[in-house]
């Protein structure tokens, strides 16, 4: 990986009531500390100045930007969690993948796994790897690249890009998983764009969306 070198600027809030906190995080910000003082720069850092009480519900990959939701009180926290954990949050994503992907529509179901050695890797692995679902629908393609939403029905770590390679189609722009296109993009093409959840107090419904910069 890269040196991390977290993007300046300020941080684009989408809403904010007493409970809870949506942002579009940028691409190539941690989203929570990593290991050593180089890797304090984060998201949930930064918004701790402006929101003490911020509390983290999950969590997006440094280079993947978008739409990230975090609780204000240790309930919301709880009960943010507890709807990612039992998949009752809906995610769109939009990313950018070499090659035509056909056919327009599909879904990936393939097992997950860390790669230990190669580690923050992930791997599919049908004997011991974690069950991961992700659904596809093409929005436009060329023969050198298709653009896609992706819904994730599981919370693997890496899925969306792993689910991609696996088929043949990489992220553009990704570091790990297609580093022969790192250098022809500005970041990796991946972008959280709608996250559809349950309000912790009043149980709405409610839909938090931001385009895809790209």
């Amino acid at each position: 990986m890269s040196d991390y070198s977290p993007p300046s600027g300020d941080i684009v809030v989408l809403h904010e009531d007493s409970d809870l906190l949506v942002v579009d995080k940028p691409a190539g910000l941690l989203s929570v500390p990593g290991k050593g003082e180089d890797l304090a720069d984060c998201l949930l850092s930064r918004l701790e100045a402006a929101f003490p009480t911020v509390r983290l519900v999950h969590r997006l990959d440094r280079d993947t930007s978008g739409v990230m939701v975090f609780g204000l009180t240790a309930h919301a926290q709880r009960h943010l969690g507890a709807q990612f954990e039992a998949r009752k949050t809906k995610k769109t994503y939009v990313a950018r993948v070499a090659g035509r992907l056909e056919p327009k529509s599909g879904e990936v179901d393939l097992p997950l796994i860390v790669d230990w050695p190669n580690r923050p890797r992930q791997m599919v692995c049908h004997e011991t790897g974690k069950p991961a679902l992700t659904g596809w629908k093409v929005m436009k393609a060329s023969d050198t690249e298709s653009r896609v939403r992706l819904f994730p029905h599981t919370g693997r770590s890496h899925q969306l890009r792993v689910h991609m390679l696996a088929l043949g189609h990489p992220i553009l722009g990704d570091e790990l998983y297609a580093p022969e296109t790192a250098a022809q993009y500005p970041r990796m093409m991946l972008h959280a764009e709608e996250l559809r959840l349950s309000h912790p107090e009043s149980g709405k419904g409610m839909t938090f969306r931001q385009p895809a910069p790209f």
